[in-house]
């Protein structure tokens, strides 16, 4: 129903006015009684057996929505019910900021992908653990990152802000120095400026009584040299794992007309280099952290050759919009399948 009706109407209108509506309508449908029971019975799989437990926490299946979607926590108990195991929120900043100028996300259809510009835009930190407080039980990660405006030699103090204030509200973490769109955010992928970023946050996570797993998002972009450094920076700052991967600055083998806009490209041409990010890091690190692989899942079939590739989890987010929710249950039902 999702694909053959809901989604051709939605695709006739503009990306970003379609994602503000679509939360509406989803907010406003699960508060009729009735309604988010009967969401969770068509779309929830219940099995011990996709239960994970990854980085000290226990996951209700390996299947998540990755960060971008809902960026200030505004809807994770609804986005739960389609049976995500887990949400991540963010990016989140210290500061509420309006991102990029519009229009600033573009449809790839012919190649089911999106580009985006955002510039985290989101309404700060302190609005999202407003509304966390609320939370009755979903797993959530916080994506954190830094204001545009903050230089990258204050950009510590920016993830500071932002890990101590969540800390009480989330499951885990996630450093973003992965994204494309904000200006000379990806500089602080470099070796020595990623190393005194973690190692500032986990200096503070080892104070407190009990620290949060602390993961790193990086972009598919990196060399492998680079990749080699990252398995180096995990080991040495001890951080709990890597979330593979990001969107791409890539736009090679496009059809759509769209390829030209500048920003970040997710979805399907992600897929295989997400893929092989993930193989190396698993095969280079000896499968010495957990990986959460994100990029490109239009499929059950995508989801299972990135665990196979050695991601311990998986995330969605172009995959959802392009396929709709029945992804996430087949996904759990192709899992469950390999038993």
């Amino acid at each position: 129903m999702y694909k053959t009706l809901i989604r051709p109407i939605l695709f006739k209108f503009d990306p970003e006015k379609v994602h503000h509506f679509t939360f509406f309508s989803v907010r406003w449908i699960n508060k009729i009684p009735g309604v988010s029971s009967m969401i969770r019975s068509f779309c929830q799989l219940n099995d011990p057996r996709l239960e994970r437990e990854v980085f000290g926490l226990k996951f209700k299946n390996p299947v998540g929505l990755a960060a971008g979607l809902d960026k200030d926590a505004a809807m994770f108990s609804e986005l739960e019910n389609f049976g995500f195991g887990f949400i991540e929120i963010g990016t989140l900043t210290p500061k509420p900021q309006e991102g990029n100028p519009k229009k600033r996300l573009f449809r790839l259809k012919a190649d089911k992908g999106i580009i985006n510009r955002m510039g985290f835009n989101n309404g700060g930190v302190d609005a999202a653990v407003t509304r966390l407080k609320k939370n009755k039980g979903t797993l959530i990660g916080g994506n954190i990152g830094k204001n545009k405006l903050t230089a990258n030699e204050d950009a510590i103090s920016d993830y500071e802000i932002c890990f101590e204030t969540l800390f009480d509200h989330v499951d885990y973490f996630v450093v973003n120095v992965s994204s494309p769109n904000t200006p000379n955010l990806r500089a602080l992928q470099d070796k020595e400026p990623l190393k005194a970023l973690l190692h500032a946050l986990q200096n503070k996570n080892s104070k407190k009584k009990s620290p949060k797993p602390i993961l790193l998002k990086i972009a598919p972009d990196l060399t492998d040299d680079q990749l080699l450094d990252i398995i180096e920076i995990v080991d040495e700052t001890k951080i709990a794992g890597v979330i593979a991967t990001n969107t791409t600055i890539s736009r090679d083998h496009l059809l759509s007309p769209e390829q030209a806009e500048m920003g970040g490209l997710s979805g399907k041409p992600l897929a295989k280099r997400s893929t092989e990010v993930i193989r190396f890091l698993s095969e280079k690190s000896h499968r010495s952290f957990p990986i959460i692989g994100v990029g490109g899942i239009h499929t059950a079939e995508d989801a299972i050759e990135k665990l196979e590739a050695g991601a311990s989890l998986v995330q969605l987010y172009t995959g959802f919009i392009y396929e709709g929710p029945a992804l996430i249950k087949s996904i759990n039902q192709a899992i469950l399948a390999k038993k």
